[in-house]
């Protein structure tokens, strides 16, 4: 396919606004009356440097991208003659200045509109050089620098009647406005995945608060955990309901909680047949928050934050049981959205804590219910096996609640050695 028409595009990428800061004062008093007061002084400099062209960019350039005097302006004016074609370049920014500085906020036009949009036969980004997000409140601070990467493509991916039916020309602008730091300052977080990200990247996207932005429910990473071998675990949720703040409520379910996908060891809840005292009280906890715990990678005990734990009684207390953890069993109802076809019987039959806590997202989605629960299904050694939950069984003195081999709701005596699959919360 023969293309005639040529899309002439002038690329503007607008001064950053720079606001000065005043400096900060050190005072110095000796014990006469006379006082000194000495004023350090402060440099504010949020400056582009050093551009560089990426290798198979189109040569059909009228203007090379300069950097203007006062280093904070930058234009180029490139033709793309045909689908395929794109002009790229990267380009730093420096803050050579004493004063941190975070962008104030980021705003494009295209032909001087700021709800202007190009055509298909366009594309057009401006990020980090590791495809980042440029964003309010991204802190630069002084003596450091981030690169910057411009890109401009012809679509390939068109059909012949989205291309252009004349020569068309755009103005296109990118704008980060920056300003000296204040509170609302934040690192930059470099997601790539949720099994490739650090744990230190990972806590950032969940303080974030809109984890969902950058992974999703399901999604799954393998940690090591010395003799204990190598697991998967998983994002179980990501969402903090309004009831999540009703008093008393377990956070178990709440913000960005993890859990094991599979099965880490078999264990037995108390050594003895009994559920007194319930999870606060069980052997099981002491071995998840210790033994288990201290297995696992240092920068994901960095990542763990204790979390609020409710759990269900044997029916010889008036309370629930509550505790503080960092590891815990998941209870009944972060599982199941019901129990027998009764949601009721959560409530006054099995778990006594089942109207303290919610169904965690991943089990949501999933559609568990007391009739349709595969996805509840955990291996240990390549075969599916019974795993603990940490609600103590209503009717009994005896027994905690566990999921079966088939995913059902189950109960044993605390005695039985069943699977250990904890979750935990980061933040």
């Amino acid at each position: 396919m023969r293309i005639n028409k040529k899309d002439k595009i002038l690329f503007l990428l607008v001064s950053i606004f720079i606001f000065m800061g005043i400096g900060y004062a050190y005072l110095n008093a000796n014990l006469s009356i006379t006082g000194i007061s000495n004023i350090n002084s402060a440099k504010w400099d949020v400056h582009f440097e050093n551009i560089q062209v990426s290798t198979g960019s189109v040569t059909t350039v009228d203007q090379e991208p300069t950097i203007d005097t006062n280093k904070t302006n930058i234009t180029y004016n490139v033709t793309l003659n045909k689908p395929g074609d794109y002009y790229e370049f990267t380009v730093d920014v420096k803050n050579g200045g004493t004063i941190d500085a975070m962008i104030e906020s980021v705003t494009s036009t295209i032909n001087n509109q700021s709800s202007g949009e190009l055509p298909s036969y366009l594309k057009y980004s401006a990020t980090y050089i590791d495809g980042i997000k440029i964003e309010n409140n991204h802190i630069l601070k002084s003596g450091e620098k981030e690169t910057y990467k411009v890109r401009l493509e012809y679509n390939a991916d068109i059909t012949p009647e989205e291309l252009p039916k004349t020569e068309e020309s755009y103005e296109i602008s990118f704008n980060p406005n920056f300003i000296q730091k204040t509170s609302a300052a934040k690192p930059i977080i470099r997601s790539v995945s949720f099994s490739a990200d650090s744990w230190d990247t990972i806590k950032q996207v969940a303080q974030t608060g809109n984890a969902s932005n950058y992974y999703n429910i399901g999604d799954t990473k393998e940690i090591d955990m010395g003799e204990l071998g190598t697991h998967t675990v998983r994002i179980a949720n990501m969402s903090t309901p309004s009831e999540c703040s009703t008093e008393g409520f377990s956070q178990t379910a709440c913000g960005f909680v993890i859990e094991f996908a599979d099965i880490l060891t078999t264990h037995a809840m108390n050594s003895e047949a009994s559920n007194t005292g319930g999870w606060p009280a069980s052997e099981m906890r002491t071995y998840l928050n210790d033994t288990i715990y201290n297995s696992l990678p240092q920068d994901l005990k960095n990542a763990i934050i204790e979390t609020k734990v409710i759990s269900g009684h044997n029916g010889t207390e008036s309370s629930n049981y509550s505790s503080t953890d960092k590891l815990y069993l998941l209870s009944s109802h972060e599982v199941w959205v019901d129990i027998d076809g009764d949601s009721s019987k959560g409530i006054d039959y099995y778990d006594t804590s089942y109207s303290m806590t919610r169904q965690l997202d991943y089990y949501e989605e999933n559609n568990v219910t007391s009739s349709n629960y595969s996805a509840t299904i955990k291996k240990y050694n390549d075969s599916a096996n019974y795993w603990w939950l940490r609600s103590a069984d209503l009717d009994s003195s005896f027994s905690f609640a566990r999921v079966s081999y088939t995913g059902s709701h189950d109960g044993m005596s605390s005695w039985g050695a069943n699977g250990v699959s904890p979750a935990f919360r980061i933040g």
